[in-house]
């Protein structure tokens, strides 16, 4: 693969845009990649990262997109190529697996039949033959029970395992390049190292060559060979990745490294979060008033800030070693025992008063018990949630960490009442809400909001985003027009965007873009609980960074509570007052966040933790390692085990 001083400018109704009313999302990229070679692409969210993939296709095409350079993939020009040609192209060559699962999968067809009719396209096989390769590669990418799963259609998928499908129908030819933008997003770690360490096989297998677009520092420090740095559509650095992540050489780099969440280190408080060319990602520590314990956001590992216009990072930035934070209470209700922390560590115990804490807060906002959710299809009755309790209360953040498919969502639906439980409880502001009808939620339905996974199915395609995050103000029929508009740039500028965007549509931004309006649209009606089921999983580093600062801002401003659904644990643990570990739609595991990321008890628990990636290559390389040892041991006969057949 070739690139040679690519630019990519897309049209559009406002914004920055040059003199001829463009968007120049790429300015004169340059790149190779040779067979069998891996090359990251890593950059904040808009950086011109997918639109470089897209362009290796010739995706653009049609589009009204200005593309202009040198592209060559697997000797065909891509610029100049026909239709036929990049269809030859497309799939059998180079495939890619998108950053967007359910927008990627067609509603209406089974899984396993999307999967075969790629395969059938390019080999000219049978159907008997490319639904069993379908079945292969599902089940190679991790998704159980893969002959049945084939036949499920996309919806009936947790958005991991739609992710998974996609990295399958993209294996599915074993083609010589793979353009993956994004394709750990939606997947939890113990899958994440599964696929990554898949990708690594493939690699040494068929000499297939890996462009691997991702905001991830941690997916790219095992997976690649050379790390390339956007920003603003053009390269800041390139060079070997252990090299890069040991010793960056540009300041937006060394930035970008210092904004990755990690689970076993902490930075120097009281530094504010800053993107890369130094814009303030939330009000400064110094400005804010002393809010001592008042959730999990206050123990988090701030962003070092970067200082002056050209990104310098300051000299005394650098991560330290945990300071032992001390333990407290599991946060059960009647629960015995359980580690205290020392006076003024930040943190308490289920039911003891926290300092500087207004009366009152200390009630139960949120309680769950015996929660099931049950769904059936063709005769079988599956229990997505299965016997959940727990508590939430005022301003307290709980995090919700488990594989895909673990129920994690599904709770989170059930919370704010867009899925019915089957039996149980959920009892908000001590009234039992679980059985309430539409004309009885809808005085609660502003007080309960959520965040969704895919920002793009949440968002409407026919309307601007500033008219989607001006709906329920409109609805409420509390503000005029003028005031309604003006709080729509007040949103969007507080989740990090330009208020001139107001009348863009959701395809003219980027990913992370798109969850940063879905934030805006729930903060919206100032709610009191708000459930965020992966807020952040498609965000860049440092635009993570900014959205957890903003969420600890608006919890200690307004009080509100959080329930933090998401993969990535190291965000979890930086945000939560307690952790719950679900497995197959149970609670595992629920202790505070310090107990349970530095004493797990359930094996579940420490596998997870196991699993997370770091950002140094040869630590991943030795891990990865572990996994396959393990993985092969597990698949050994043992001849002196006598195998018993299930019953």
């Amino acid at each position: 693969m070739e690139v040679a001083d690519l630019r990519i400018a897309f049209p559009t109704q406002g914004g920055a845009a040059d003199s001829a009313g463009s968007v120049r999302a790429v300015d004169g990229l340059s790149f190779t990649l040779g067979a069998g070679g891996a090359l990251g692409l890593v950059g904040e969210s808009g950086s011109g990262k997918s639109a470089t993939a897209y362009a290796l296709l010739g995706l653009h095409r049609g589009t009204g997109a200005r593309v202009s350079g040198t592209l060559r993939v697997a000797g065909t020009d891509v610029l100049t190529a026909s239709d036929a040609e990049l269809r030859r192209l497309r799939g059998g060559v180079a495939a890619m697996v998108f950053q967007d699962p359910l927008s990627s999968l067609d509603p209406y067809f089974a899984v396993g039949d999307q999967i075969a009719e790629v395969y059938r396209v390019h080999h000219r096989a049978s159907r008997r033959a490319a639904r069993a390769r379908a079945v292969e590669v599902l089940d190679r990418v991790g998704i159980p029970d893969a002959a049945r799963r084939a036949r499920s259609r996309p919806h009936e998928f947790s958005g991991g395992m739609r992710q998974r499908a996609l990295i399958a129908m993209a294996l599915a030819c074993e083609p010589r390049l793979l353009i993956a933008d994004e394709p750990t997003t939606a997947l939890d770690v113990t899958v994440q190292a599964q696929i990554l360490d898949l990708l690594h096989e493939l690699r040494a297998e068929t000499g297939m060559a890996l462009l691997l677009v991702t905001h991830d520092l941690g997916v790219v420090a095992g997976s690649v060979d050379e790390l390339l740095v956007l920003r603003g559509g053009s390269a800041v650095e390139r060079g070997p990745v252990a090299e890069v992540l040991r010793q960056p050489a540009h300041a937006y780099t060394r930035a970008l490294l210092s904004a990755v969440p990690r689970i076993d280190a902490q930075l120097p408080p009281g530094l504010s979060p800053q993107s890369p060319d130094g814009r303030f990602l939330s009000t400064p520590s110094s400005h804010r008033p002393a809010l001592a314990g008042r959730s999990g956001f206050d123990r988090l590992r701030r962003t070092p800030s970067v200082g002056g216009p050209d990104g310098t990072r300051s000299a005394d930035a650098r991560p330290q070693s945990p300071d032992g934070l001390n333990k407290r209470d599991a946060g059960l209700p009647g629960a015995a025992g359980g580690r205290k922390e020392a006076p003024g560590a930040g943190a308490v115990a289920w039911g003891e008063k926290r300092a500087g804490v207004p009366d009152g807060s200390d009630e139960t906002l949120l309680e769950v018990s015996g929660l099931r959710r049950e769904f059936g299809r063709r005769g079988k009755v599956v229990a997505a949630v299965d016997g959940v309790s727990f508590g939430v209360r005022a301003g307290e953040t709980l995090g919700v960490v488990g594989e895909s498919g673990s129920g994690k969502t599904t709770l989170g639906r059930m919370l704010v009442r867009l899925l019915d439980p089957t039996a149980g409880e959920i009892r908000y502001g001590g009234r039992d809400i679980a059985a309430l009808g539409e004309k009885a939620l809808r005085p609660l339905r502003h007080e309960l909001q959520m965040v969704f996974q895919d920002p793009v199915s949440s968002l409407n395609p026919r309307r601007s985003i500033g008219e989607s995050i001006a709906d329920p103000l409109r609805a409420a029929g509390e503000l005029g027009d003028k005031a309604v508009v003006a709080r729509v740039h007040e949103l969007l500028e507080r989740v990090g965007l330009d208020p001139a965007w107001y009348h863009r549509y959701p395809h003219e931004f980027s990913g992370g873009q798109r969850q940063r309006v879905g934030i805006a649209r729930a903060l919206a009606p100032a709610p009191k609980l708000i459930v965020c089921d992966e807020p952040v999983s498609a965000l860049d580093v440092t635009t993570q960074a900014q959205i957890v600062a903003l969420l600890g801002e608006l919890q200690r401003d307004l009080g509100l509570s959080l329930v933090f659904i998401a993969h990535d644990l190291a965000v979890v643990r930086q945000v939560s007052d307690r952790v719950a570990v679900m497995r197959d739609g149970r609670i595992v595991e629920l202790g505070t966040a310090d107990e349970v990321y530095d004493a797990p008890q359930d094996p579940y628990t420490k596998g997870l933790l196991a699993a997370v990636p770091v950002l140094d290559p040869a630590e991943s390389a030795a891990r990865r390692a572990e996994r396959r040892a393990r993985r092969e041991s597990a698949a050994a006969p043992d001849p002196g085990r006598v195998t018993v057949a299930a019953r």
